[in-house]
């Protein structure tokens, strides 16, 4: 299997901390893989939250994941805070990439990095829809 590469836009319009609980490590005592996306998707809920959004109404549409890459860098460890960044990058014409990066606060150790692909999607008619205008327009460069 060829190795998992993900490319990092120049910039994150949104960054966020979160702490690392003993609950997100593991029996190696680091960073859980299975914690890792868990604290991704509480990152992926800030940043919607921080434009005035919820998974379930994007301009009065849900998200749901269809995707999820990620590449480790380095480990992480209870009692750290890790710094998630996060952008929209990718369009398409029903979705996105959530691209991302978890770095240690303290030292700026880069952690992991990776993308969550989400498809939008219409709760009331059970199928997809497309990107919101509104949700696209934050987002000039991408």
């Amino acid at each position: 299997m060829a190795r998992v590469r993900i490319a990092l836009p120049d910039r994150f319009p949104f960054s966020t901390t979160i702490p690392l609980l003993i609950s997100h490590i593991n029996y190696g005592h680091h960073l859980d893989n299975a914690q890792l996306l868990g604290l991704v998707s509480e990152a992926r809920v800030r940043f919607l939250q921080s434009m005035g959004y919820t998974e379930l109404d994007v301009d009065g549409l849900g998200i749901i994941v269809a995707d999820a890459a990620l590449q480790y860098r380095s480990e992480a460890f209870h009692g750290e805070t890790m710094q998630v960044e996060m952008a929209a990058d990718d369009f398409h014409d029903f979705g996105c990439d959530l691209v991302w990066r978890m770095s240690d606060e303290a030292s700026g150790r880069e952690v992991a990095r990776g993308k969550t692909g989400v498809v939008f999607f219409n709760y009331v008619e059970r199928r997809k829809a497309a990107v919101p205008e509104g949700f696209r327009r934050r987002f000039p460069a991408a």
